[in-house]
């Protein structure tokens, strides 16, 4: 089939008809996971005809271009957690010390990877086909507690922008929280790539890789010299500089032996603050998962083995959720972010940080393309990605009782 008439009927099926379900289901459930859950439904069917040519090429470039603009916008986001409208004075932020602050955050992550990476070593991992491609069990348990550990920031703050300003000192909390981990997290991949490359990484120090490394010093470098001397280019430089750093910082993770998504994240997260103040991120976070992105997750699930989507899948996608939301209300539990929060308010906030959203997906997408996952453990780990950010909401207001079904408004989040 031609390449333009297949990459239209990819855009029908992960774009258009995803949009229309969406809208069909009054907007219920997270856009994000709709093209995710008819990539799934179509690689255990068999549905798709092969003449199609879907996932068609264009279809692909154009799906890549979008997460890596999503990676880049949540970089941007972990430096602009202020598109959270803030309410100030609100008590629970107010009586929050910087250290219990970090202390939770710390938990947060650390009780959900230390027990997910646990399951993994001594359950998960001796399954049948859920042993890591690169035949190291111990980085292959480790893989999967990141992925355990995540929370998604992009969808987190879409959820808390619809739960209304009741909750916000609630919400306002777990996003910070969110923050803090999202970014300890891609910290954590590039570690655990590096590591998983040996002395195929930067170890080998060529040239090339030696100018890939000076990429990162130097937006760092400029980002430190723009804030003490308080200097910000005028708007249309501001624009040009967004696709440089993109492209810049997705150009040298790729050539340190990491990954393309690692370096558009680093970049977003580098530039300065007062540069991106006034500039439209949620609009392009918005429109990457809109227009560009459903093409690559709808295609992570239809890449997906068929014979891997079966009951003892799902059974292992269930494990995995419960241990997941186990230890983040635990964790939420055990050092709550803020001395005033009741242990009602300590377990919603537990709720709304095991959403797991795209960026647990887009973190197994790393894993697996490096062997770190066997394709089992994908598709158990999407599955997981899907459960756990359709239930984040529901969650959420069954904790807080009426109060929380009260506070929302509108339609659900994208």
């Amino acid at each position: 089939m031609h390449a333009i008439i297949a990459a239209a009927a990819d855009a029908l099926i992960f774009i258009l008809l995803a949009w229309t379900l969406w809208r069909l289901l009054g907007r219920s459930i997270p856009i994000a996971v709709v093209p995710i859950i008819i990539g799934l439904v179509l690689a255990a069917t068999g549905w798709l005809p092969a003449t199609l040519g879907v996932p068609s090429v264009i279809g692909d470039k154009i799906g890549w271009l979008g997460v890596l603009l999503l990676a880049f916008t949540a970089g941007l986001e972990t430096r602009q957690s202020a598109h959270v409208d803030s309410t100030p004075g609100l008590q629970p932020a107010s009586r929050s010390s910087a250290f219990r602050f970090v202390a939770s955050a710390a938990l947060a992550l650390l009780l959900p990877f230390v027990v997910g990476a646990l399951a993994a070593y001594h359950y998960f991992s001796v399954l049948p086909n859920w042993a890591a491609p690169n035949g190291d069990r111990t980085l292959g348990a480790i893989a999967i507690g990141l992925c355990i550990a995540v929370s998604a920031l992009p969808v987190l703050i879409g959820i808390v922008r619809e739960l209304g300003p009741l909750h916000r000192p609630l919400t306002q909390l777990a996003v910070r929280i969110a923050v803090i981990d999202d970014a300890v997290l891609w910290i954590g991949l590039a570690l655990l790539l590096l590591v998983a490359d040996g002395d195929a990484g930067i170890a080998g120090s060529s040239p090339l890789q030696l100018m890939a490394l000076a990429v990162p010093v130097a937006m760092a470098a400029l980002g430190t010299v723009s804030r003490r001397n308080d200097f910000v280019p005028p708007a249309w430089a501001i624009w040009l500089a967004l696709p440089l750093y993109l492209i810049a910082g997705s150009w040298a993770s790729s050539h340190l032996g990491l990954h393309a998504l690692l370096g558009a994240y680093f970049a977003g997260a580098m530039l300065p603050p007062a540069w991106t103040r006034n500039l439209p991120v949620e609009r392009m976070g918005r429109f990457a998962l809109l227009a560009l992105a459903p093409l690559f997750f709808g295609h992570s699930g239809l890449k997906i083995d068929g014979d891997a989507l079966g009951w003892a899948s799902l059974q292992a996608s269930l494990a995995l959720l419960a241990v997941s939301v186990v230890a983040k209300l635990a964790a939420a539990l055990i050092c709550p972010p803020a001395s005033a929060l009741s242990r009602r308010e300590a377990l919603a906030i537990g709720a709304l940080l095991q959403c797991k959203g795209l960026m647990e997906i887009v973190a197994a997408t790393i894993l697996r393309d490096k062997g770190l996952l066997s394709e089992h453990a994908f598709a158990a780990l999407v599955t997981l990605a899907v459960l756990s950010t359709l239930l984040t909401g529901p969650f959420f207001r069954f904790i807080l009782g009426r109060r929380a079904g009260q506070a929302q408004s509108g339609s659900q989040p994208v």
